[in-house]
């Protein structure tokens, strides 16, 4: 499950992997995430992730994609939030800084280097409806 957040103000959360981690070190996604525990819906994972990588706690969210790999299926949802932006929590060996962009400075960071392109790919629809 991955869980893309966007404050009511309309700016975007990114959070920055660990660089220790083996898939994408040091890479922004705006996406907290992560795979679910045996007999875990991806909805309740959802939930749990985001509150693991970002201490944010989400009354609701609203899934926007759904997409396969040779190996993975990936549900991603959308967390709406008010929350105070300076609040956001790291979880040690999963993130290590994140950052809140415009949705023009978002838009423009996920053409660089810095971001996870396959994770761009994955919300390209959610991207198309927001633009």
């Amino acid at each position: 499950s991955e869980i893309i957040v966007r404050h009511e103000d309309g700016m975007f959360l990114l959070m920055q992997r660990d660089l220790i981690k083996p898939n994408f070190p040091g890479l922004y996604v705006a996406s907290a995430g992560g795979s679910a525990v045996v007999g875990e819906r991806p909805y309740d994972t959802a939930i749990r992730e985001l509150r693991e990588e970002t201490g944010i706690e989400a009354p609701k969210l609203e899934q926007i994609y759904r997409c396969m790999s040779k190996d993975t299926i990936y549900y991603g949802y959308i967390c709406e939030t008010n929350c105070n932006k300076d609040s956001i929590t790291l979880q040690e060996g999963e993130t290590i800084s994140y950052l809140w962009l415009t949705k023009e400075e978002f838009f423009k960071f996920i053409e660089s280097d810095k971001y996870m392109q396959s994770h761009k790919e994955r919300m390209s629809e959610y991207l198309d409806i927001i633009r």
